[in-house]
């Protein structure tokens, strides 16, 4: 089985930056892509970044500028640091990944169990 755990999130003030982890473990081959998304009370789960196996990002506008994505393939973790964070980035955010277990052929998707960031104004 696989799973994927995030970690680093917590509450900070308007401004502020936290880094968020999501490190992958298990029955592992490959992992393809990588997603960062989050929900805010009352609202639809959005994706927020991504990364290919390559290391090419893509943003929602909504953090462009402002939130990196990153991994390590070597160690199955990806990051998410996010500066200048703002009242409206406060969300349960979650790591999405897709992947190849070592004796399929088949592509799975996997959550993480969610981490709280809160900021403040």
């Amino acid at each position: 089985q696989v799973q994927l755990v995030e970690s680093g999130g917590g509450s900070v003030q308007s401004g502020g930056s936290l880094r968020l982890s999501c490190a992958a473990s298990g029955d592992i081959f490959a992992i393809h892509d990588m997603e960062w998304h989050r929900q805010a009370p009352g609202l639809e789960r959005k994706l927020v970044a991504s990364i290919t196996n390559y290391g090419n990002p893509t943003y929602d506008d909504s953090v462009k500028g402002r939130f990196t994505i990153s991994r390590d393939n070597a160690k199955n973790t990806m990051w998410l640091q996010m500066n200048n964070l703002k009242p409206e980035d406060t969300a349960v955010y979650y790591c999405h990944a897709f992947i190849r277990s070592g004796a399929g052929i088949l592509i799975r998707t996997f959550w993480g169990q969610g981490t709280q960031v809160t900021v403040s104004s």
